[in-house]
């Protein structure tokens, strides 16, 4: 469920301060509006880095999200590294946004895509990890939890395999780094991505996290002021990471706001979010379980999945559920979730998508399930 004023007030209060006292283009002028809006800027990079417990803020790119992220790598690691007969692996759960990217990598180096398959309840096998991961496998690319079930997947023995076969390892952190602790070093990823929005920062801001070594491998995906060292009619050099890859002027608002979102999150905890969450999920399906008019997806591990709930309503389409649930001010997510190769796969053609963070109540689930025992009525 999402509550229709979900960011902190903390948050929406630094960004109008920003915005009325300190409003400036970073690392563009010797004005005083320019230093405060650069030391805001890069104060962000560094509670983002050690947030997600990066060795160094240069390990740190800022994005507009997730999407921009994995696009990124698509266009400036996947394109120029891969050749015919090799492989990238993906998921069949992951999100559009991990799979159409890669779709044009294959395309353009004639790199052949390999999905990992899921069981009844979404989760990703190890004999299948074990039968797909091989030395033709370059590029792993891979959601950490499932934005449609919730399921956290295997990450830690997928990143094993693929060491194991010297593949590159990319994390689509955007389900799991608000609610789970992520430390990128102990994963032995090569790349992480996330969005800000996920996580009660503003729409807009997101991060590329990239070992050192593995950034200084790629080439820059946009070109303009502000990634530059030295321009001359006819060649360029460029500056150093991160800022080689962060080209015009930058979301300093929405940096600050994933910067105070984070301060905001430490001061929960994250465990302490992570039990919250468990918590409100474990009681959603102990009340969901016995209804017969509800068909429940996901499986009912809950030490392997997030606050996410996915569902159908007997004989109800999930647009009508959302519409209906709306009346009762109820927000839930209706329809593929940007995820058409996984629920054809899993037999569906849409479903409902309840999700709980923190700030949700057991008394937000039962009002929700009193809601939904109304729904049928409406429509049938």
């Amino acid at each position: 469920m999402e509550q229709p004023h979900k960011k902190p007030i903390k948050v929406t209060e630094g960004i109008q301060e920003y915005n009325n006292n300190y409003n400036g283009s970073p690392h563009r002028g010797a004005h005083y509006l320019s230093i405060k809006a650069t030391e805001i800027y890069e104060g962000a990079r560094k509670k983002a880095a050690d947030f997600i417990g990066a060795k160094s803020s240069k390990e740190v790119i800022f994005t507009k999200n997730t999407t921009e992220g994995l696009n990124f790598l698509a266009y400036s690691y996947g394109v120029s590294r891969l050749k015919e007969g090799d492989e990238i692996l993906l998921s069949i759960a992951n999100h559009h946004s991990n799979i159409v990217p890669w779709q044009m990598v294959a395309r353009r180096t004639g790199a052949k895509l390999v999905y990992l398959m899921c069981d009844k309840n979404g989760q990703i096998t190890k004999e299948d990890i074990e039968n797909k991961i091989n030395k033709n496998t370059k590029i792993i690319s891979i959601s950490h939890v499932s934005n449609v079930f919730g399921v956290i997947h295997p990450i830690e023995y997928i990143v094993k395999k693929g060491r194991e076969n010297q593949a590159t390892i990319i994390i689509d952190g955007a389900q799991s780094v608000p609610h789970l602790e992520t430390n990128v070093n102990e994963l032995d990823a090569d790349f992480l991505v996330l969005s800000g929005h996920k996580m009660l920062a503003s729409m807009g801001v997101g991060v590329l996290y990239g070992k050192l070594d593995k950034l200084n491998e790629l080439e820059p995906f946009l070109y303009g002021g502000d990634m530059i060292e030295y321009v001359d009619l006819y060649e360029t050099s460029y500056g150093e990471i991160p800022y080689r890859f962060e080209a015009g002027t930058q979301n300093v608002e929405g940096a600050l706001s994933l910067s105070i979102a984070i301060d905001y999150i430490q001061s929960i905890g994250i465990k302490k979010i992570e039990k919250i969450v468990k918590e409100l999920l474990k009681h959603t399906l102990d009340k969901l379980k016995d209804k017969d008019f509800i068909e429940m997806h996901g499986g009912n591990d809950i030490d392997h999945r997030t606050g996410i709930v996915s569902f159908n309503v007997k004989d109800v389409h999930p647009h009508d559920v959302a519409s209906i649930l709306d009346n009762y001010n109820i927000a839930i997510r209706a329809g593929h979730h940007c995820a058409q190769p996984f629920m054809k796969y899993m037999g569906l053609s849409s479903s409902c998508r309840a999700s709980f963070y923190f700030y949700n109540t057991f008394e937000d689930i039962d009002r929700f399930i009193e809601a939904l025992e109304k729904v049928r009525g409406y429509v049938l």
